[in-house]
């Protein structure tokens, strides 16, 4: 008895066409902009308990207690009174003592960790506390306004500011003149940024810089160190070897919800997208997976992808790449130059989330 052909064989069941990044172009209004100013998923259940002081560092431990007694101290009534009202009086009333904290440490000492817990454990509801990185804050501003932004932020008790940047003397301005107008109503603030690893006296000179380059707002903010090492580094074996092409692209079918792009196009499709939508470009993304990683052409292409491992950071997507290491992305030109900072941060981050794919390769 003759037999009919057989049928294909089924691609497995957890097998799943990956998505792309580049296909992606998002578009996020201004409204939004304002609604996601809240810590990152990576931040959402993070507290001043679930923070584990280095034995060796003291700052570590007094910086949570300095950061819970803050957070107490903004209960109660706006320092300024409440709501709009505050936006047609004369001249707010003047805070007493200092409404600001620069948190100044070095890489991967647990700053960011800080921050949420200082937003979470302050007393407010969310919608009177905002949380955002400085690139954040202004693309708010370009969103809205700079008027509109502080009518925005004013009515907050908390603004938030991770990683402060001074790269740019333009946007240094714009914010030290918006940080300016939120003090007049009341508003508390907190801020971070990074030292450059190995530097002479790390973490000295970034306080010392933060305070001279917001000048008239630096009474208002009182510097708190953070000493320790990099902790997604300690302890931690070395960031993995890249993987090959096939077992990218296998890893990239096999997992639900991951997307798969080759490097250099994906950099070409960054150009075309405005760094404030790169959190919705990787939404609902379970893990990013890259073919043939090389070093970044130019500063430009750079900085963008500083913005773009922030995100994936955020959103703790793993990332599995094949070709160069990612310590290997930007030329020492780079690595010693103006931006330095935020490129030592992006190497650190997406070593950590190359970490965190390893288990998406079969053995």
């Amino acid at each position: 008895m003759s037999s009919s052909p057989a049928a294909p064989s089924p691609r497995p069941a957890a097998e799943a066409v990956p998505r792309s990044l580049c296909a992606r172009e998002p578009h996020v209004p201004a409204d939004r902009l304002v609604g996601e100013m809240v810590p990152p998923p990576r931040f959402d259940s993070v507290r001043f308990d679930t923070y584990i002081p280095d034995p060796a560092r003291p700052s570590q431990t007094e910086a949570v207690r300095e950061l819970s007694g803050f957070a107490a101290g903004l209960g109660g009534a706006h320092a300024s009174g409440a709501g709009r009202k505050r936006w047609f009086q004369r001249k707010a009333a003047a805070p007493t003592g200092p409404r600001g904290i620069y948190l100044d440490g070095g890489y991967g000492v647990g700053k960011t960790h800080l921050l949420a817990s200082l937003w979470h454990a302050t007393p407010a509801a969310p919608a009177q506390k905002a949380f955002g990185t400085f690139v954040e804050l202004t693309n708010l501003v370009g969103a809205l306004g700079f008027q509109q932004t502080v009518r925005t932020l004013s009515e907050h008790r908390l603004l938030c500011i991770d990683e402060f940047e001074l790269d740019d003397p333009g946007d240094t301005v714009l914010v030290s003149s918006l940080l300016a107008k939120l003090v007049e109503q009341g508003v508390a603030l907190a801020a971070t940024s990074n030292t450059l690893p190995g530097k002479l006296g790390e973490g000295r000179f970034a306080a010392t810089d933060f305070l001279r380059e917001i000048q008239g707002l630096s009474a208002h903010f009182r510097a708190l160190r953070i000493d320790g090492d990099d902790y997604r580094h300690r302890g931690l074996p070395e960031a993995p070897a890249p993987y090959s092409e096939e077992q990218v692209t296998k890893a990239a079918y096999a997992t639900e919800g991951a997307s798969l792009d080759d490097f250099p196009q994906l950099l070409e499709h960054l150009s075309k997208v405005h760094p404030s939508r790169y959190g919705a470009l990787t939404d609902d993304i379970a893990a990013v997976c890259l073919t043939d990683v090389t070093p970044v052409p130019d500063q430009s292409t750079a900085l963008r992808l500083v913005v773009l491992a922030d995100r994936l950071y955020d959103r703790e997507a793993p990332v599995l790449a094949s070709g160069v290491p990612f310590d290997r992305l930007f030329s020492e030109d780079m690595l010693n130059g103006g931006y330095r900072k935020k490129y030592f941060r992006a190497i650190s981050r997406l070593t950590a989330l190359a970490r965190d794919a390893q288990g998406l390769v079969g053995g």
